[in-house]
């Protein structure tokens, strides 16, 4: 299955506010089930957690969802602006190789379109681009960290 089928379905099933989803690829014999959290716990976020299947057995095994609260109140940013977040499960580089300088820093004034980093998924390099210009606040995950689909990357003061 296509990492951007399943990231399709997730958006479907946010968009629909669907508990649960199960796809099957009978030529592959591949499932993906997807399976929000919220619905077990009142107070967790509604991120729907990926269970890929093949041959029964699971390839991925459920992350703990987060919780959106903190005694009973919102949790709310350390700073105001916008998160740049990551589109899909993967390792999170800065910069093209260990030796390059990195795409973006606190402080780095942005670009629409412009290369923030490298997400590597399944042995291939993606170049996650800015969807919006400003100014990098903060940057929220180290080099080599793997990430989670919709997980925070980057905190920007926009224009």
């Amino acid at each position: 299955m296509d990492l951007k089928l399943i990231q399709k379905l997730v958006a479907l099933m946010e968009r629909g506010k669907l508990a649960e989803l199960e796809v099957e690829d009978k030529e592959s014999g591949l499932k993906v089930r997807l399976k929000s959290e919220a619905s077990a716990q009142p107070h967790a976020a509604a991120a729907p957690v990926v269970h890929m299947l093949h041959g029964g057995a699971p390839a991925m095994a459920p992350a703990p969802a987060a919780s959106t609260q903190v005694g009973g109140e919102p949790a709310k940013p350390a700073r105001e602006g916008k998160t740049i977040n990551s589109p899909m499960v993967g390792t999170f580089y800065r910069s093209a190789s260990p030796e390059a300088e990195p795409f973006a820093r606190s402080g780095t004034r942005i670009a629409l379109d412009q290369t923030l980093c490298i997400i590597e998924a399944m042995k291939v390099m993606n170049e996650i681009k800015a969807e919006i210009s400003g100014e990098i606040l903060e940057v929220l995950v180290e080099n080599g960290e793997p990430v989670e689909f919709g997980q925070p990357l980057f905190l920007v003061k926009t224009d």
